[in-house]
């Protein structure tokens, strides 16, 4: 059965983005962007909600290694998931799927598309993973605390998870990479135990 990888860059506290600041809090470095050139290589399908395919579509590179990471993702394969969103998309190799995206994602991994990577789409990585279709969870931690101008709590409605870590990496000396295997729980450990 194809993997499903979710994909979060985060600042330290937990932010997908914050007002004012540019992408990755303007923080990449040329390890990081090389290796999200080598990933957008893996045959990943990108799954994504609107708000995401919106942000991800508009970036606008700064340097050729920023082009070359945006290129490589718009020409790789993606899903977006939205009832908004009306078909043609600005990317090429993007699918629209209007209906219940649980259900499409579960069919995909049935059906043996290949592997699949989840990037941002907070709503959508929740339903995936309380689903139980997250075999992997990775984020990237960006060294930038943006508490007063901080949007997209990333975690805010998740379940209890338990996350075996499976791989880290630091970045540029400053951004690091951690990589686990989720576990969704029923609650706090030891909470069902009749203690």
């Amino acid at each position: 059965m194809p993997e499903l990888l979710v994909d979060f860059v985060t600042s330290l506290d937990g932010y997908g983005g914050a007002e004012g600041w540019p992408g990755w809090w303007g923080l990449q470095g040329p390890e990081y962007l090389g290796w999200l050139g080598e990933e957008s290589k893996r045959n990943y399908t990108f799954l994504m909600g609107a708000k995401t395919y919106r942000l991800m579509s508009e970036i606008q590179a700064g340097t050729p290694d920023e082009e070359a990471s945006i290129g490589e993702l718009a020409n790789a394969p993606k899903v977006i998931f939205s009832s908004t969103l009306k078909s043609p998309l600005k990317w090429p190799n993007t699918q629209l799927i209007a209906g219940d995206a649980v259900e499409a994602v579960r069919e995909m991994k049935q059906n043996g598309k290949g592997p699949m990577s989840n990037i941002g789409s907070l709503s959508l990585c929740r339903a995936l993973l309380k689903a139980g279709l997250v075999d992997r969870f990775r984020v990237v931690i960006f060294p930038v605390i943006t508490g007063k101008t901080g949007n997209d709590r990333i975690y805010d409605g998740y379940p209890d998870v338990a996350l075996d870590l499976v791989a880290s990496r630091t970045f540029d000396n400053k951004s690091q990479l951690l990589e686990y295997v989720p576990r969704v729980l029923a609650g706090p450990p030891g909470a069902n135990s009749g203690s």
